[in-house]
């Protein structure tokens, strides 16, 4: 049967945005099904529910951007008892954003984060929950994110590779990829199918920092 995978775009981005991927999932044998969400009038606040709501439907996996995977494991914590099995995050600063913390702090561009402003700065607890995750991170430092905030180290121009290690995480891996980038680079895209598949990412990424890394592949949040 094919796996069903719900896919989630970032902030300030439509669901379109996720096509290249959702095309590369289904060529890998998984059945994507896009899922937009207001990133910023709505947020969290609304994305969780109807998120919840359609997880709810059946079995799946989830495939997130950025804000999405915030979004995702919200909404995990939230509702233990959802159908996931696995979960991928592409460049979601789990651990807060450095990026979102300054546009915060700048009046003509703290409203640009909307209602998705305070989840976006604090990032998740810990993980915990039952479902698999593992985030796949960016080193191509391309992004306006790094003129906002004080990103550290390694990072996709938007998100430090440091924001996406959560503790709790089953595998991680960093690929050539800058934060938009992810959503189009090949090596994410089969680092993503093979965690859906197997659980881990697949031999050959590079390491991020220290940590359980193991050695995977590619500007908004």
């Amino acid at each position: 049967m094919t796996r069903r995978v719900l896919l989630l775009h970032g902030l300030w981005m439509p669901r379109a945005s996720m096509h290249w991927l959702a095309r590369r999932l289904a060529a890998a044998g998984f059945a994507p099904e896009p899922f937009g969400y207001s990133t910023v009038a709505g947020g969290p606040d609304r994305a969780v529910p109807e998120l919840i709501e359609r997880l709810r439907r059946g079995d799946a996996d989830v495939v997130a951007h950025s804000l999405g995977g915030l979004i995702t494991l919200t909404a995990l914590r939230r509702d233990a008892d959802l159908p996931v099995r696995r979960v991928v995050c592409l460049g979601s600063p789990l651990c807060g954003s450095a990026a979102a913390e300054g546009l915060s702090r700048r009046r003509w561009s703290a409203r640009t984060l909307g209602r998705s402003a305070e989840l976006l700065r604090r990032g998740c607890v810990p993980w915990q929950g039952r479902a698999e995750v593992g985030v796949i991170a960016g080193r191509v430092p391309f992004g306006l994110g790094q003129f906002f905030g004080g990103i550290r180290g390694d990072s996709d121009g938007t998100v430090a590779v440091a924001e996406t290690r959560l503790p709790g995480l089953a595998d991680h891996a960093v690929v050539a990829a800058s934060h938009s980038g992810l959503l189009f680079s090949r090596d994410a895209a089969a680092q993503a199918a093979q965690f859906l598949r197997e659980g881990r990412f697949a031999p050959g990424a590079l390491p991020g920092p220290a940590g359980n890394s193991r050695p995977g592949g590619n500007e908004r949040l």
